[in-house]
């Protein structure tokens, strides 16, 4: 088993106990009256593979003490009713009404982030302000949410992926892995996207549960005992603590 650092991460993937090297500020271009050739990539440098949602992890935010309820179930659920629920009721009922091509609807799908500092996490990571979120998004702190990481390619060709916010009029959705990975690969970054699985994903899929601190590490282990599943819990505050 490889070895980990003290926030459950591999060795090197940490980026606190691992820190990266700052990149060098860039030097003033020179001054050229002739045209400047392409870059080539250099002899036996490695090249760099192109964005695949197959090799991605998505990742699952929701409350602490929802996590009880997901664990007896086994299973991330579409139809779930939280114990505490973000999302408003404007929200919700956008959802339901946003209907996907093979006659289901948004609502009728779990929801996953691209990115665990997914653009909407941020959003609610740092107040939920704004008509997407619930009154107890925004009594609750950022420190009491977990992230469920799951494997993309577990989803097989069943994953759906939007560019947007999966439940609004102009989101573009694109199904299967290759497509999705293509409609992914025509934007700036991937913050905005969701990732939809239909009705429900087994919980023996979450590989990592990415928490806040250690106290919160604690409580997640012991609602994992006993439960048979044994996805890696991870400290990272960065994923957490507002900047």
């Amino acid at each position: 088993m490889a070895d980990e650092c003290i926030h459950g991460f591999e060795a090197g993937l940490c980026d606190i106990c691992y820190p990266r090297t700052a990149p060098e500020p860039p030097k003033a271009p020179r001054a050229s009256t002739s045209a400047r050739k392409p870059a080539v990539r250099a002899p036996g440098a490695p090249a760099v593979a192109p964005y695949s949602l197959a090799t991605q992890r998505l990742f699952h935010v929701t409350h602490l003490r929802n996590l009880e309820a997901i664990l007896h179930d086994g299973e991330l659920r579409a139809d779930a009713t939280p114990v505490v629920d973000v999302s408003s009721a404007t929200t919700r009922e956008l959802r339901r009404a946003a209907d996907l091509a093979d006659g289901s609807t948004v609502a009728e799908h779990v929801a996953f982030y691209a990115s665990p500092v997914a653009a909407r996490w941020i959003e609610l990571r740092d107040g939920a302000i704004g008509p997407h979120w619930s009154d107890a998004a925004r009594a609750a702190k950022a420190t009491e949410f977990v992230q469920l990481a799951i494997p993309a390619v577990t989803l097989g060709d069943h994953i759906l992926a939007a560019d947007a916010d999966a439940g609004a009029p102009a989101t573009r959705f694109a199904r299967g892995a290759v497509d999705a990975t293509q409609l992914l690969r025509r934007q700036p970054d991937f913050l905005a996207a969701e990732i939809l699985a239909p009705h429900a994903v087994p919980f023996s899929d979450v590989a990592l549960i990415g928490v806040a601190n250690e106290p919160v590490r604690d409580q997640v282990r012991a609602l994992l005992s006993g439960t048979g599943f044994r996805p890696k819990v991870a400290v990272y505050p960065p994923w957490f603590v507002p900047e």
